[in-house]
């Protein structure tokens, strides 16, 4: 157990664990505010035990340090497949398994009107949402580098393309929105980065640095006209899942048919090349797509997915977690108080923070009231 092969093996195998985590949690991004918590642990069930084991193990079972050097026993990767360090197998399971999923339970209440318009729902804190992208920006370099499961001189020039792909993604992105609307929109400077360093992800270490801008670049235009390519088919993606990942990880995918240095083809020509990697891309996009889709598909019809109308409307935090806030309180008791008109309701008060202070001054209100 303790022998040079088998820490390889176990290495190897907490790596794969984070890579498919990852792809489990694309999903609870895109179909937030919906499902309920029960039906996310099924998801995640059939996503890490069937779907991305079996794509993992075609296009990637060559690099198991457990098999003979030089074996290839994946279908995919013996064709000469390449994804690097998981545009397709990471990225986009998790962008067709949310797709799937997503057609099923529908959009959230409010979110597409009946005379056509379209209700944005911002998220509920920009600042902590666009730490959590640096987070994913920095922890990208150890998903790329990390791919090359040795540290050698190429994991440089890995996370070098990988940060400048995501800054040419961001930087289209901000583009984008600013020609559309007039506006540096937040929301596409966050899902440009990701879409930049989703689009890298495959072919990082077979590209050159000014490659890697043009392929974080068509990522993030990849990803907004994709995003707007979802509103108009009325597909409620809450978090823009589906265009980061799945969008910018088909074209990472293609890129390293288009782009990858003549040594990094093996025995494939170029031309044969980008038929490898567009084979894959179907590959991944019947299984993914068309397993979670049947069998969610028929378990929606025995136990519903989605949460109740009135749960969706309390919130999940609380209907399905039992989770409450200082701001909730408050609201709870407003909004009794207008239905009720008594005065002699008070709101619980956290005193150690604004919306406790809020609550101290209200109930002060409310007692004037009442004498």
């Amino acid at each position: 157990p303790d022998s040079q092969e088998s820490i390889e093996v176990l290495v190897f195998l907490i790596f794969q664990v984070m890579f498919c985590g990852t792809a489990v949690t694309i999903v609870s991004g895109a179909v937030a505010e919906r499902m309920n918590f029960g039906s996310y642990i099924i998801i995640t069930a059939l996503i890490s035990g069937l779907v991305y084991p079996l794509f993992g193990h075609w296009a990637w079972a060559n690099l198991n340090p457990a098999y003979e050097a030089g074996e290839v026993t994946g279908f995919l990767a013996n064709m000469g497949f390449v994804d690097f360090a998981g545009s397709s197998v990471v990225h986009s399971v998790g962008g067709w398994a949310s797709l799937a999923i997503l057609l099923i339970i529908g959009s959230r209440a409010g979110r597409f009107n009946e005379d056509g318009t379209v209700r944005n729902i911002p998220g509920a804190n920009l600042p902590l949402a666009a730490f959590g992208v640096l987070v994913l920006w920095i922890g990208w370099f150890g998903f790329n580098g990390g791919s090359t499961l040795a540290m050698n001189n190429q994991v440089i020039h890995i996370v070098a393309n990988t940060v400048i792909a995501g800054a040419a993604g961001m930087t289209a992105g901000l583009f984008m929105g600013y020609i559309t609307t007039g506006r540096s929109e937040v929301n596409l400077v966050m899902n440009g980065i990701l879409a930049g360093l989703v689009a890298i992800t495959a072919n990082a270490h077979a590209v050159t640095t000014f490659d890697a801008v043009i392929i974080g670049a068509v990522g993030g235009m990849i990803m907004f006209f994709l995003d707007r390519m979802l509103i108009r088919l009325r597909i409620d993606d809450a978090v823009g899942a589906i265009p980061v990942h799945l969008g910018a990880g088909v074209w990472g995918t293609l890129a390293f048919g288009l782009f990858a240095g003549s040594q990094y083809l093996g025995d494939n020509t170029r031309m044969e090349q980008i038929g490898v990697q567009i084979f894959g891309i179907l590959v991944c996009a019947v299984w993914t797509f068309g397993v979670v889709y049947i069998i969610l598909n028929i378990i929606n019809r025995i136990s519903p997915l989605r949460v109740t109308a009135e749960d969706e409307h309390i919130g999940l935090n609380v209907s399905e977690h039992g989770a409450t806030t200082d701001l909730l309180d408050l609201f709870t008791v407003m909004d009794e108080q207008s239905k009720t008109g008594d005065l002699g309701l008070r709101v619980p008060v956290e005193p150690f923070t604004e919306v406790g202070q809020i609550a101290r001054r209200y109930n002060s209100v409310m007692e004037a009231l009442e004498e």
